[in-house]
């Protein structure tokens, strides 16, 4: 796996703060791509077919015809665990959220064309997307997005944004909530193993679908302050999996999860 060999410049910082996300062209080689692209698609299979099946399973499985979304993926296959604490990600994360992050949670999407979809813009977060902390909603959870498949090209479901709008006090209008395309919103066009971090309050949504063969192939891994508990993710994984985990991604979770609980100050 390729590290970077910095720590985030201050350019990297600021362009963040000022405008709620950024942008990390070909952050995972070429082989990491592959070999997780190869887990997911194996992942997607079996989860299929426990959703199909009804059989039990850590987290939910959202399928749509050939199109899937799954939640809670770190038990699913041991890379996923591995991304977890990604040395060349966790730089990053501890520069923009905090030095001692917390995991919140993770979910991956395997889409390929699949029906059109009406625009659906939001912020991150309980209450709404933490409207109930306004004015000036703050940095409590980092979303990093991590693109498998090529999605240099607009119009396959890219990860549309309005940058700076983590600044905003107000809703989008109703106008722009209908549409996927005004003056202010982005579509993310990135090469594959490319990522992306934003802000809670960043207002962001799926793009539209209309690329011929387009694909949507992408993990999203979360991360939140130290003394948040917002997801039930933290609790869900079996006693097996708290056990693998490493001493560094053990600090991750709450104490509370392990058998017996750790004590911790945060």
């Amino acid at each position: 796996m390729t590290t970077k060999p910095h720590q985030p410049t201050p350019e990297e910082l600021g362009f963040f703060d000022v405008n709620g996300y950024l942008v990390l062209e070909e952050f995972l080689d070429p082989d990491h791509v592959d070999r997780l692209t190869r887990s997911l698609d194996q992942t997607v299979q079996r989860r299929r077919r426990l959703h199909e099946e009804n059989q039990p399973h850590p987290g939910k499985t959202v399928v749509d015809g050939d199109n899937i979304r799954i939640l809670h993926i770190l038990g699913d296959d041991p890379r996923f665990q591995e991304l977890l604490d990604h040395p060349a990600i966790m730089p990053y994360v501890q520069a923009i959220l905090s030095d001692k992050p917390h995991f919140h949670a993770s979910d991956a999407f395997w889409e390929i064309e699949p029906k059109a979809s009406e625009p659906g813009w939001h912020i991150d977060g309980f209450g709404g997307g933490f409207r109930p902390l306004r004015p000036g909603i703050p940095l409590l959870q980092l979303k990093v997005a991590y693109f498998l498949s090529d999605m240099s090209e607009p119009g396959q479901g890219n990860l549309t944004i309005v940058p700076q709008s983590h600044r905003l006090d107000e809703d989008l209008t109703d106008e722009q909530c209908q549409s996927f395309d005004f003056p202010e919103a982005v579509q993310v066009c990135v090469p594959p193993g490319s990522c992306v971090l934003f802000h809670n309050a960043l207002w962001h949504t799926r793009g539209a679908f209309t690329r011929t063969g387009g694909q949507r192939i992408m993990l999203y891994y979360a991360y939140e302050l130290p003394w948040m508990v917002a997801n039930p993710e933290h609790w869900s994984y079996p006693r097996e999996f708290y056990d693998g985990l490493t001493p560094l991604q053990r600090q991750l979770f709450h104490g509370f999860v392990f058998d017996p609980p750790e004590d911790r100050w945060y």
